[in-house]
C-alpha cells in the first residue's frame, strides 16, 4: 500500500500549500496588435463579427474607472497570430491572479478525499472506479484552467495511475491501459509581459491611430471629439502648450470632416433628385447616366464617403429598377387601353344605373326610406343588371375581371337590400328593415372599391 500512502502524501501537501490572495479583479487589458507592428488597447474581450472586430478602448477616466469608448475595425488590419497569444497569456496571467488558487485547492480538497477514500476502501473494484473518474479529471484540468499549475497536476495523475495500475492487478485485471500512460493535456502557454493601463499621452496616440485607420466618418469624428474629451481632462499628463496646440489640430480636423461630409450630403441630394425625375417619368438611360457618374463625383471630391457613396449607389439603384417596372407598366398599360375601353363601354352603362341609385341605398341603410315609389322605379331601373354585368365578365381580361365581379356583387347586395326592404315596408317588420340596410351598406362599400379600382386602370402607371 505504499503508493496510495504517498497519494496521500502528496495530497496534503498540495491542500497545505498558501493560497495567494490577490485584490485585482478588473477587466483584463487585451491588446489587438495590428498588422503595421502596433497595437491597441483592448479593456476587456473583443468580438469579431463578420469582417470586422469590436472592442472597449479606455479613453480617460481613472484606472480604476476608465472612460470607454466603443470602437470597429476591418478585421483585416488585425495581426491575429500575435493578437491571439497575448490574449491567451492575458487570460492565463488574469485567471492565475484572480481566481486561479482558489480552484485549485478546492481541487485538491476534492483529490486528497478522493485518494483517502481509495486508501480505506475494502472494495478494490470501487476504489479502481474512482480512481479512474478522478483520473479522467485530473487529465483534463490544466486545459480547462489556462495550464495553472499543471506540473502538479501531472505528478498526481502519476501517483494516480501507480494506484490504478495495483488496483487493476488486485482484482484480476491483467491487460494493458493505453490511458495511464497517456500524459495531461499539454495546456502550456507562453507568458508574455503583460502592459498595463495606458497613460493619457498613449490614449490620445492611440485615439489618433484609430480616426487615421477607421474606414466610417462618424466614428472617425467620434474619436476626434473623444481626443478633444481627453484633452479637457484633468491628469491626462499632457502639457497645457500641447494640449492647445493639439486642440487647435483636431478641432481644424472636425471643420474638415464636417466640409467633407456637406460636400457628400450635397451631391446626393443633387443625384438622387436627378434620379427621381428620371424614374417617374421612367427614362432608364437617364436613371443609369445617374448611377454611372456616382464614381466621376466621388473622386472629385476625393473618395472620402465610402459608405455615403454606397448608400447613394444602392438608392439609385433602387430607382433604376423602379424605373423598369414602370415602363414596363406603361407599355403594357397602352397595350390595353383598347380592351379596357371596349369594357368601360360594355360596363360603364351598368356602373352608371347603380350609381344612380346610391341615394336610395343610402336611404335604406340609414333606414330613412326611400318612399315606395321611388323603391319600385330603383328595383325596375337595376332589374337584370347584375346577369349582364355577369355576361361582359366572361371575356374580360384578367386584370378586369376582378373589377367586373365587385361591380357584380355590389349589383347582388343593391337588389337584395331594395327587395328586404320592400318586404320591411309591406309586412311592418324592423327586424327585415335592419336586414336591408346591411345589404345597402354592403353594395355602397363595393361600388366604392370598384369605382376607385377602375380610376387606377384607366390612369396611366406611376412610380409609388
Amino acid at each position: 500500500m505504499g503508493v496510495f500512502r504517498r497519494l496521500l502524501v502528496a495530497a496534503i501537501v498540495l491542500c497545505a500549500a498558501p493560497r495567494a490572495v490577490w485584490a485585482e479583479t478588473d477587466a483584463t487589458l487585451l491588446r489587438l496588435f495590428l498588422t503595421d507592428g502596433s497595437a491597441l488597447v483592448s479593456y476587456g474581450e473583443y468580438a469579431r463579427v463578420d469582417d470586422r472586430v469590436i472592442f472597449s478602448t479606455p479613453v480617460g477616466g481613472t484606472a480604476q474607472e476608465p472612460r470607454l469608448y466603443v470602437v470597429s475595425l476591418p478585421a483585416a488590419k488585425i495581426d491575429w497570430p500575435r493578437t491571439d497569444r497575448y490574449a491567451a497569456s492575458a487570460r492565463a496571467q488574469w485567471y492565475a491572479k484572480t481566481r486561479g488558487e482558489a480552484d485549485f485547492q478546492r481541487l485538491s480538497g476534492d483529490v486528497a478525499r478522493i485518494l483517502n477514500e481509495i486508501a480505506l476502501s475494502r472494495d478494490r473494484r470501487g476504489a479502481l472506479a474512482i480512481a479512474e473518474r478522478a483520473r479522467a479529471t485530473l487529465v483534463t484540468w490544466p486545459a480547462d484552467h489556462f495550464g495553472y499549475r499543471q506540473n502538479d497536476v501531472r505528478e498526481i495523475v502519476t501517483l494516480l495511475d501507480e494506484a490504478i495500475s495495483s488496483l487493476r492487478a488486485s482484482v484480476g485485471i491483467s491487460e494493458f491501459a493505453v490511458d495511464l500512460v497517456a500524459s495531461p493535456d499539454n495546456a502550456t502557454i507562453e507568458i508574455e509581459p503583460l502592459l498595463g493601463m495606458p497613460s493619457g499621452q498613449e490614449q490620445l496616440d492611440q485615439l489618433f491611430r484609430l480616426a487615421a485607420m477607421t474606414d466610417r466618418a462618424s466614428d472617425r469624428i467620434a474619436l476626434l471629439h473623444a481626443a478633444l474629451a481627453l484633452l479637457d481632462e484633468v491628469g491626462s499628463g499632457i502639457s497645457r502648450t500641447a494640449a492647445d496646440r493639439l486642440r487647435v489640430s483636431i478641432e481644424g480636423e472636425i471643420r474638415e470632416e464636417a466640409r467633407i461630409d456637406a460636400r457628400y450630403a450635397l451631391m446626393s441630394r443633387r443625384l438622387m433628385n436627378a434620379a427621381d425625375r428620371a424614374a417617374t417619368a421612367a427614362r432608364i438611360s437617364d436613371v443609369e447616366r445617374v448611377l454611372n457618374q456616382i464614381p466621376t463625383e466621388d473622386r472629385k471630391l476625393g473618395q472620402r464617403r465610402p459608405q455615403t457613396v454606397q448608400a447613394l449607389r444602392a438608392s439609385v439603384q433602387g430607382q433604376l429598377d423602379a424605373a423598369r417596372r414602370l415602363r414596363l407598366l406603361k407599355d403594357r398599360w397602352v397595350i390595353r387601353q383598347a380592351l379596357y375601353r371596349e369594357w368601360q363601354q360594355s360596363a360603364g352603362v351598368q356602373l352608371l344605373r347603380l350609381v344612380k341609385e346610391r341615394p336610395v341605398l343610402d336611404a335604406i341603410r340609414t333606414l330613412q326610406g326611400p318612399s315606395p315609389d321611388a323603391l319600385v322605379s330603383a328595383q325596375k331601373a337595376l332589374g337584370g343588371g347584375a346577369d349582364r354585368l355577369e355576361r361582359i365578365g366572361v371575356a374580360v381580361p384578367d386584370d378586369l375581371r376582378g373589377v367586373n365581379d365587385l361591380l357584380v356583387s355590389a349589383w347582388r347586395f343593391a337588389e337584395n337590400a331594395m327587395t328586404a326592404r320592400y318586404s320591411a315596408i309591406s309586412g311592418g317588420k324592423v327586424e327585415t328593415a335592419w336586414e336591408a340596410s346591411s345589404a345597402a351598406a354592403a353594395a355602397l362599400i363595393l361600388l366604392d372599391r370598384a369605382q376607385e379600382e377602375i380610376r387606377t386602370l384607366l390612369e396611366p402607371p406611376r412610380l409609388r
